[in-house]
């Protein structure tokens, strides 16, 4: 079971963070192209404004989540301190008691710059997805799947070091930089960067990226492959037409 360590407040943040960003996207699109074409600078625009928003209101789910996926771990770093939590609500109610009501928000610099990765996945989902409403009526399964893919493959590659610093930053029980001690700061994300790249070497700072690439691009992938299929129904049980431009 330990590779399923985590797997409750992983799906419970997924839920909460591709609602909060499905939801603010495609309300913002709404509003700004307002049936007109889309392009690809507005998609990376409202895909920036969208990970802003739902960074600053589900990164708390986030820093718990990581936390208890870690749990019970063995590390070979002295550095981090191991923690003992008994579910969600006590993991929310001891980093509250022991670090502060501030520490839910641990990573949240670096989660800010993450924006981009879904920013750049959404720029590259919809440019793809417009170029093949053009040669056909709609998209298949497979062509929401393999575009989805492809998507999210670019912008997890292109984002990844930021990633693994987001993700220690959210554990929280890392020594950091005893010149600063503010977690989340840009000293703090480029000193995590330069302890990575000494210790393993430029190759580090993607240590891990094909287990990240098989867990998210295929995560994506059904995603927007869900994604689309509810969004055809509900337009079909709603009795309107679903426009290609979308």
């Amino acid at each position: 079971l330990a590779p399923y360590r985590g797997w409750f407040p992983v799906i419970s943040s997924l839920c909460c963070s591709n609602f909060v960003y499905f939801y603010t996207f495609n309300s913002l699109k709404a509003l700004w192209v307002k049936g007109q074409h889309s392009t690809t600078g507005k998609d990376l625009v409202l895909g920036v404004v969208a990970g802003v928003v739902n960074v600053l209101l589900t990164t708390p789910l986030w820093v718990v989540n990581t936390r208890l996926k870690l749990q019970g771990a063995k590390f070979r770093n002295e550095d981090i301190v191991p923690t003992n939590y008994k579910g969600i609500i006590d993991a929310f109610h001891q980093i509250i008691r022991d670090e502060g009501a501030l520490a839910l928000w641990n990573g949240t610099f670096p989660s800010l710059l993450l924006v981009f990765n879904p920013a750049i996945q959404f720029m590259f989902y919809e440019g793809f997805k417009r170029k093949l409403l053009k040669k056909q009526l709609q998209l298949t399964s497979l062509d929401a799947f393999v575009i989805g893919a492809i998507a999210k493959a670019v912008a997890t590659t292109l984002t990844y070091p930021l990633q693994t610093v987001q993700s220690i930053l959210r554990f929280g029980r890392h020594r950091l930089n005893p010149e600063n001690r503010t977690l989340g700061s840009l000293r703090n994300v480029l000193y995590l960067l330069q302890q990575r790249v000494r210790r393993f070497g430029l190759m580090g700072l993607y240590k891990g990226l094909e287990a990240k690439l098989l867990q998210t691009v295929l995560t994506a992938a059904l995603m927007f492959l869900v994604y689309e299929k509810l969004t055809a129904a509900t337009f079909t049980v709603m009795g309107l037409k679903h426009s290609r431009r979308h």
